[in-house]
């Protein structure tokens, strides 16, 4: 007798206004197995793990779940925890000012006489993170953590519940190479021990050497899935854009410029680590024309160090900035914006997005001037020119009134 999968969707349909995110959509993973969803942004993938850990509760898509055999109903994240599934989401679902013991137990506090027994919970979350070798302290208080720490602290939420199948979606996207290392290698445990793993990574290496079966989506639908004995990255890139690329990073014969930016000599103090400096002596050119790459393992100062240049500096620091060639000041986001310097957030939930708001608004925000007169805002002259940016970056939504909250990660 053939054993069922530990989970089987069946010919799910999953629509929001104006688009059909997933169109008929069938897939499965069976015990002791690594199975892995590659696409394009916006070809359904974390929409279809949503449909199978109770985000999207049942009713709200075509479509049947089975878990071992038995048909199931989602109606919430309870009811697929239950059943034994846990999810890693490509944007975190931690408790900031709550410590990482807290986080790791949530809704599950150990007790003792009525009341939550911390050092027990602090003890359990130490013997959790050292087991997975994550260098954290679990009395930190989560917000102070940097965003691959975070994605630490949730990969060990996930393993401290007894699961059956595990979902991690992009769960390496702001680990250091290290931390990845131990992640592939605790995911391969996993499977020994017969856990099913359902692994979403746009890293292909990561995918060719983890899964045992690949299924790729496109535009809402399941192309193709692939046993990795007769895949290779070639293939799986033409599955996912529907076409070969004889290059994926072609040679581009470009001579840079004159320099646009330069800094000498910055340093600032540790936010938290009185008489210590988080950044030190960083000095480098950025010429036209040229990309400048900035590599660190996390807590070396990358994100600190592009916070100080756009203006929004954790401490005080110091140094000379010039733009094409004349020094500047930027003590706020608002003087970058005025000298023409951008910044993409790490965390876009937390300080890139207003998510309440439309994408119109969201996109145009630091470019509003453009579009008002008189004090008034020109929203159909605003409208039209986030209409033709999305065009051109291909943001795949049904029109620039929906927030982004209802976008994919991508």
């Amino acid at each position: 007798m053939t054993t069922p999968p530990l989970i089987a969707l069946s010919d799910i349909i999953k629509d929001f206004p104006g688009t059909r995110a997933l169109d008929r959509v069938s897939f499965d993973v069976k015990a002791g197995e690594i199975h892995s969803l590659v696409g394009e942004n916006g070809a359904g993938k974390s929409t279809l793990i949503k449909t199978m850990s109770g985000i999207w509760a049942h009713g709200s898509f075509e479509g049947g779940i089975e878990v071992e055999g038995h048909p199931v109903e989602f109606r919430s994240i309870r009811d697929a925890t239950a059943a034994g599934i846990a999810v890693i989401y490509q944007e975190l679902a931690l408790a900031p000012e709550m410590t990482v013991a807290e986080n790791i137990f949530l809704g599950r506090e150990p007790l003792r006489m009525g009341t939550i027994d911390y050092a027990t919970m602090t003890t359990k979350a130490h013997t959790l993170l050292q087991d997975l070798r994550i260098d954290i302290n679990p009395a930190e208080r989560v917000g102070n953590l940097g965003v691959g720490h975070q994605q630490m602290v949730e990969i060990a939420k996930a393993l401290s519940r007894d699961f059956k199948l595990l979902i991690l979606d992009e769960p390496t996207a702001s680990l250091s190479e290290s931390e990845v290392t131990a992640l592939l290698i605790l995911v391969k445990k996993l499977r020994e021990r017969g856990k099913g793993i359902i692994y979403i990574s746009h890293r292909l290496n990561e995918v060719l050497e983890l899964s045992d079966r690949i299924t790729v989506l496109r535009d809402g639908t399941s192309v193709e899935t692939l046993d990795i004995a007769d895949t290779t990255e070639a293939i799986l890139i033409n599955r996912m854009v529907g076409r070969d690329l004889n290059q994926v990073f072609p040679q581009r014969d470009i001579t840079p410029g004159e320099i646009a930016l330069e800094l000498n000599d910055l340093s600032m103090a540790h936010p938290h680590l009185p008489g210590r400096k988080m950044l030190e002596g960083i000095s480098f050119q950025v010429r036209k024309g040229e990309v400048l790459g900035i590599a660190g393992l996390i807590g070396a100062g990358r994100t600190e160090l592009l916070e100080c240049l756009f203006g929004t500096p954790r401490a005080p620091w110091k140094g000379c900035l010039s733009l094409h060639g004349k020094p500047v000041q930027i003590r706020t986001p608002r003087d970058a914006v005025r000298n023409k310097l951008v910044l993409v957030t790490e965390d876009r939930k937390g300080n890139g997005l207003v998510l309440d708001h439309p994408i119109r608004v969201n996109a145009s925000l630091v470019i509003l001037d453009q579009f008002c007169t008189a004090g008034w805002i020109d929203e159909s002259a605003e409208s039209v020119a986030v209409n033709q940016k999305c065009q051109e970056l291909r943001v795949k939504a049904p029109n620039n009134e929906i927030n982004p909250e209802a976008l994919s990660g991508g």
